[in-house]
């Protein structure tokens, strides 16, 4: 019989997920709000679906995330238990070891989180404890905006045109500066125990010279940003890999330690007081509800992380070619801006948007490569990666989705490079062989003169890859297949 404490001394259990932060945080303010002292709790859970149990990156960034939420949680008074296995066993069973009133979590919304949180519910009723969890990782709850019908929104447009009509978006909740822990703490594991970081190779090694995680990095990084001379012409920088055009806060936002509800209001905050520019902040606003969109399309369609949402494509003819895949993993491709991103992926646990679609095109329609490959890919190597923006997302470039691109649309990798790379800076960083090519070549150096490539020091085929497949070529196949299941 385990030992309960007194009622008096009954403290309230806060489940940490992806909401290590202090400030607008519901979940913790409300289980502040009990009056009674607060144990954290963070869950290593290892009965995750194989698919999404966390990806290497993700590993090293919680890591880091949880060291500097734990110093902080001290600095308050607070106390952070940590412990693996399965959640639907240790947070009933630790909230009835410490004699626990109340449990409080922030929701999520894939499925099996789903079915999760409702386990540890039914667990802790059970046993008389209160169980609530909140919202605090998205602005509206998926099921608060539907359309006219009572339906789920399957196009962006009106999904994002109800949110700007509602101007309801709660204010965010005062920062938590005091979290007073029980008196007796119950065993722990230490972060050490659970081995997060890899060491054998290190490959994360220079994740730390682009990130801080914890939510004192998403701060300043945010900041720093909104007073950058790019972020003030975001609607056209956005797309330029080689600028500092979009916030870099997805793995910040992902973990929750900066609330995407504190975000729309500094935004809103700063175009008010014409620090930002309005048309601008409102693009800026516009992606945060891309994100919503995501997620309220996962909660509403479990399974979309293996069933494409347009059922004409579970009948499309894939290669799935594995030396084909690798080489894209690898980012040895032969087209500049392909590789750099998958370069950039591999380098810094992150890519940029624009590069993004194009690496998701070309893997999908100039490789005919499965879309679920490129999701399994980016689950383990991005340090953002999510259940609902890496699973629409996929969705979308593959043109399977809801609102997606039309699979027709099919990205030429030359000229996105030439447009949206037009220097070359972003390529000859992530791609040094090629450093030295004038700009005319640097995304298409096959067509250089081979006195060009001698004195760049490029030898296609050695020192740089001809491209694995010709892009006119693979888009006319491409189409043929896409007709075939028309």
């Amino acid at each position: 019989m385990p030992y309960l404490l007194p009622m008096t001394d009954a403290p309230t259990l806060l489940w940490l997920r992806q909401d290590l932060r202090f400030d607008d945080n519901p979940a913790m303010r409300a289980a502040l709000d009990e009056g009674q002292p607060v144990l954290c709790l963070y869950v290593l859970d290892e009965e995750t679906p194989g698919e999404w149990a966390l990806g290497g990156a993700q590993r090293w960034w919680l890591h880091h995330s949880l060291t500097n939420f734990q110093a902080d949680l001290e600095k308050r008074g607070g106390a952070l238990i940590l412990r693996r296995g399965d959640p639907r066993q240790i947070v009933p069973a630790l909230a009835q070891k410490i004699g626990a009133s109340s449990v409080h979590w922030t929701r999520r919304y894939a499925a099996w989180q789903v079915d999760t949180d409702k386990a540890v519910k039914e667990a802790l009723k059970a046993r008389g404890i209160n169980a609530e969890s909140h919202n605090g990782g998205l602005l509206y709850e998926p099921w608060e905006i539907a359309t006219k019908t009572g339906g789920t929104y399957r196009v962006y447009t009106p999904y994002w045109k109800q949110i700007q009509a509602r101007e309801d978006i709660r204010p965010p909740l005062p920062r938590v500066n005091k979290l007073p822990a029980p008196s007796s703490l119950p065993d722990r594991d230490t972060l050490e125990d659970w081995n997060l970081l890899p060491t054998r190779p290190n490959w994360a090694k220079s994740f730390s010279e682009d990130w801080a995680p914890g939510e004192k990095g998403a701060k300043a990084r945010w900041r720093a940003w909104l007073k950058s001379k790019d972020a003030k012409a975001y609607d056209s920088l956005r797309n330029r890999p080689d600028r500092e055009g979009t916030s870099r806060l997805s793995p910040h936002l992902h973990f929750g330690e900066i609330s995407v509800v504190s975000l729309w209001h500094d935004m809103q905050a700063a175009v008010a007081a014409h620090d930002f520019p309005a048309d601008d902040g409102k693009v800026f606003r516009s992606e945060l509800v891309w994100r919503e969109f995501s997620h309220q399309l996962t909660f509403h369609q479990p399974g979309m992380e293996e069933t494409p949402l347009m059922e004409k494509f579970s009948g499309f003819r894939w290669d799935n070619d594995k030396a084909h895949l690798r080489a894209w993993q690898q980012g040895l491709t032969g087209y500049p801006i392909v590789d750099a991103g998958m370069r950039q992926l591999w380098q810094t646990g992150w890519m940029h948007n624009r590069v993004r679609m194009i690496v998701g095109s070309f893997l999908v329609k100039d490789l005919l490569v499965d879309w679920r490959e490129g999701l399994k890919w980016f689950w383990d190597t991005l340090l953002d990666a999510d259940p609902a923006n890496n699973t629409a997302s996929w969705q979308w470039i593959a043109g399977c989705g809801a609102d997606a691109a039309p699979f027709f649309r099919i990205f030429n990798p030359t000229t996105q490079g030439q447009k949206f790379d037009p220097d070359g800076d972003y390529v000859r960083r992530f791609v040094p062989e090629l450093s030295a090519l004038p700009k005319k070549y640097i995304h298409a150096p096959e067509t250089a003169p081979p006195l060009i490539l001698k004195e760049a020091g490029v030898k296609l085929g050695e020192t740089y890859p001809l491209p694995i497949v010709d892009h006119a070529i693979a888009r006319k196949e491409a189409l043929a297949r896409y007709e075939a299941i028309k």
